[in-house]
């Protein structure tokens, strides 16, 4: 069980993060068009207005990316931190805890966006379609590094 399990995680990685990136381009999309019920209940965010109409742009531009694995790391760190500044600032000053303060989706998605920095995108992802670049390459190298690692060790045993 623990074997199949192991084998499907890159599939479930995956599907966290398109789930993850479908969400937060939601948040954007409503901000910036009034889709999905608009910004806080209705309407739109006026263009240009710090933070709401930047941290929108972000939410949407981010969101797609990890939705689609592109850039995923890149993008994910800077949804990241684009959610701790709003939990920080726009939250945290109201009340200590987050379901105080109701910065939960605040804290949830720079958590959710930081596993995704370390994890990358996992399955499904276009970064792997169109053959991974930079980070990605030298994660596959370091595998094939660690397998030659462990094939020396089965020998020398």
């Amino acid at each position: 069980m623990a074997n199949r399990l192991t084998q499907a995680q890159p599939y479930a990685l995956g599907l966290f993060r398109i789930v993850v990136g479908l969400l937060f381009a939601c948040h954007g999309a409503a901000s910036l068009f009034g889709v999905l019920g608009g910004a806080m209940g209705g309407g739109t965010v006026p263009a240009g207005t710090w933070p709401g109409w930047y941290a929108a742009v972000i939410q949407l531009v981010a969101g797609a990316l990890v939705l689609a694995g592109l850039g995923t790391r890149t993008a994910a760190f800077i949804a990241s931190g684009s959610m701790a500044y709003a939990y920080f600032k726009v939250h945290q000053p109201e009340a200590l805890f987050p379901l105080q303060n109701n910065g939960e989706g605040a804290a949830l998605f720079c958590w959710a966006f930081l596993l995704l920095v370390f994890t990358g995108p996992g399955a499904l992802a276009l970064d792997r379609l169109f053959g991974a670049r930079g980070a990605e390459t030298g994660e596959r190298k370091g595998e094939r590094a660690d397998r030659r690692e462990d094939q020396h060790a089965a020998v020398a045993a």
